[in-house]
């Protein structure tokens, strides 16, 4: 009953603060606001009881849910993002009230969705609740409604449509040779299946599938467009929870099917680290607020990804060390989620501020203002790596996941090497795009004298329920910064009481989080200030015609795939078009059918006639008894599969 309340009664909290919102926007906004701390208050309950629920015959193969220690936590954080966002998006949205209802319908019913995918107990279970939000949350991109929002939205739209087909096909192509899509059922029935390369296959499609949510290189190109136009609360909910939404299904498929397959452990490490090292690469020359902070997003999710891709390649090797790799993964999905909120939100105060995101335009505005500087702050040390902050912890075990795989696996090692210096470098990025954006807001002065003195005329910048929202989610930077709170919530998520030995801050380890920050600061001197900060400006230098989106997919779809699928069409058509005449010149020999009927007079007496001169010609013509015969042949399919099922 607790995981129903959970997943379901956001769906039905959004319908009433949508009809709320007719009468009364106030009460909807505070509505909306309770019932996301409601919800964090049920997730809590998760702890102590851990449930599970099978609903059998629901939707054919049934719906399951489950509970154990990485799903409870993650059911933890989606509720806390969604806590913080709402309080935080009431004060953002104080100026603008056309489709807030719409919003926040969308912004419940997505809440449902996150939590049934987390809480999900089969792969089924999750596609369905996977595919809901990915249509729900598809309106927070278009929320403005500008020419950018709408192209963004479509984008992000295409994508995951694309991205759901290759997952249901990835999906049937994995029950066809396991027999099972159940968490618990899977691992058996994998190692007992003899068609282990339509497995992999299915786990390559699931792979693509999940990896377009994610934003996975080379599916990745919704996420620095979809950022920018979205309003800052969805924004740090795209960052910070749905792009873990496709990481979960990932990470699932590969503990229960592929966690020993070789082949595809390395097909994920290359796409990590071309996800990880091109995400950073496009933060550093980004010269957007929320663009930045949206290929940071992309470039984290590289981080994770190679960390699951060491799990699955010593695993095959039969290391133990794994478990390592593994820890660091999910340890850094927890800290880049809470990591987003705050970094996200913070943007937020600056845009409903200033409504600006151009570097140039919002330099020097944050200099006087304490609260968000610290906020802001404490999120950049904590996704920079910096000891004693999150993400060092995360990111020290996933870089010595790659040092034990050079260790362990011997064919791998140059390989290995090369991998763990475009980590350091990637994180190097990190500090050095996250200096660019704390410089610049907090610590440079506009260029324009004059609109330096009206940014610091006023300090005020939040409410107070803002305040609570940011400096709160900031917090957990330097919380879950300490070890023993780290090295405890991966044992709890895992369930290897072993991680709890990790030794965050031996001298090894600190030596490699050091490189990377003085990477970071070298990047920061050389690139950023003398090449990329020119004339008191910052200087966009990327291509613009470098975009994979409009360079290759746009015309590969409209110039080739388009025609070419018109074409076929337009063949088919032409054909069963040439067969029924075939067909109804020889085999059915139709005669036109022609009744006597008295000539009626009057408008409606005419259209009534012609009407029924039409419907014969069709009713009693051989294409409709094809027609016909085509639905009968899917309704009998329909019917077998369902027995089947």
């Amino acid at each position: 009953m607790l995981i129903l309340c959970i997943v379901f009664l956001p769906f039905f909290c959004g319908l009433c603060a949508y009809i709320m919102g007719r009468n009364n926007e106030s009460l909807r906004d505070n509505f909306v606001i309770a019932a996301a701390f409601f919800e964090l208050l049920l997730c809590f309950f998760l702890l102590p009881s851990m449930p599970s629920l099978k609903m059998e015959g629901f939707l054919v193969t049934g719906m399951s849910f489950m509970t154990d220690g990485f799903r409870a936590a993650y059911a933890i954080v989606t509720a806390i993002m969604w806590a913080g966002t709402t309080l935080f998006a009431k004060e953002y949205f104080r100026h603008e009230r056309e489709g807030l209802s719409r919003y926040w319908l969308f912004v419940m019913f997505t809440l449902g969705a996150t939590e049934g995918v987390m809480l999900s107990g089969d792969l089924m279970t999750t596609f369905i609740f996977f595919e809901i939000l990915s249509l729900t949350s598809f309106t927070w991109v278009i929320h403005e409604q500008t020419e950018g929002a709408v192209k963004a939205g479509y984008t992000y739209l295409f994508i995951a449509v694309i991205g759901g087909l290759i997952l249901l096909m990835g999906l049937l192509l994995l029950y066809h040779a396991a027999g099972t899509l159940d968490f618990g059922e899977l691992p058996a029935a994998v190692s007992a299946s003899a068609d282990q390369g339509m497995i992999l296959a299915g786990g390559i499609c699931i792979l693509f599938g999940f990896g377009a949510k994610a934003g996975m290189f080379p599916l990745h190109i919704w996420l620095p467009k979809a950022h920018p136009v979205a309003p800052s609360p969805a924004s740090a909910l795209l960052s910070g929870i749905l792009t873990k939404v496709g990481v979960y299904g990932i990470l699932m498929t590969t503990l229960q099917v592929l966690i020993g397959n070789y082949y595809y452990g390395l097909l994920v490490l290359v796409l990590g680290v071309i996800t990880m090292a091109l995400g950073a690469v496009l933060a550093l020359f980004s010269v957007n607020l929320k663009r930045t902070l949206a290929c940071s997003s992309m470039s984290q999710i590289g981080f994770i990804l190679t960390g699951i891709s060491m799990a699955v390649l010593l695993t095959a090797e039969g290391s133990h060390e794994a478990f390592l790799a593994l820890s660091g993964a999910m340890l850094h999905m927890v800290n880049h989620s809470l990591i987003k909120l705050t970094l996200f939100m913070c943007a937020g105060v600056v845009v409903m501020n200033l409504e600006k995101l151009i570097l140039d335009d919002i330099r020097g505005w944050g200099r006087n203002k304490t609260l968000l500087k610290i906020s802001f702050g404490l999120g950049a040390l904590g996704i920079s790596g910096v000891p004693l902050f999150n993400g060092y912890i995360s990111k020290t075990m996933l870089h010595e996941g790659i040092v034990e795989g050079i260790h362990e696996i011997h064919h791998l090692a140059p390989m290995l090497h090369a991998v763990e210096w475009i980590f350091l470098i990637s994180g190097g990025c990190t500090f050095a795009y996250m200096l660019k954006l704390f410089f610049c807001i907090f610590v440079e002065k506009n260029k324009d004298s004059a609109v330096q003195a009206r940014y610091d005329a006023d300090a005020s910048c939040m409410n107070t329920a803002s305040t609570i929202a940011v400096f709160g989610s900031s917090l957990f930077m330097a919380v879950l910064g300490q070890p023993a709170v780290m090295t405890r919530l991966a044992a709890f998520m895992t369930g290897d009481e072993e991680i709890m030995e990790f030794a965050a801050f031996s001298l090894t380890n600190l030596k490699g989080g050091l490189i990377s920050l003085a990477i970071g600061g070298v990047l920061y001197l050389v690139l950023v200030k003398k090449v990329l900060f020119r004339k008191e400006s910052y200087v966009d230098l990327w291509p613009a015609w470098l975009d994979l989106e409009d360079m290759l997919y746009r015309p590969l779809l409209l110039k080739v795939l388009a025609p070419a699928c018109g074409f076929i069409a337009r063949c088919l058509a032409d054909f069963m078009d040439a067969l029924v005449m075939l067909l109804r010149n020889t085999v059915a020999r139709e005669k036109p059918v022609i009744r006597s009927r008295k000539k009626s007079t009057g408008y409606l007496a005419a259209i009534r006639e012609e009407n029924l001169l039409a419907g014969e010609q069709i009713f009693t013509g051989f294409t409709y008894a094809l027609l016909m015969t085509c639905i009968g042949i899917l309704l009998i399919l329909g019917y077998l599969i369902w027995y089947f099922a």
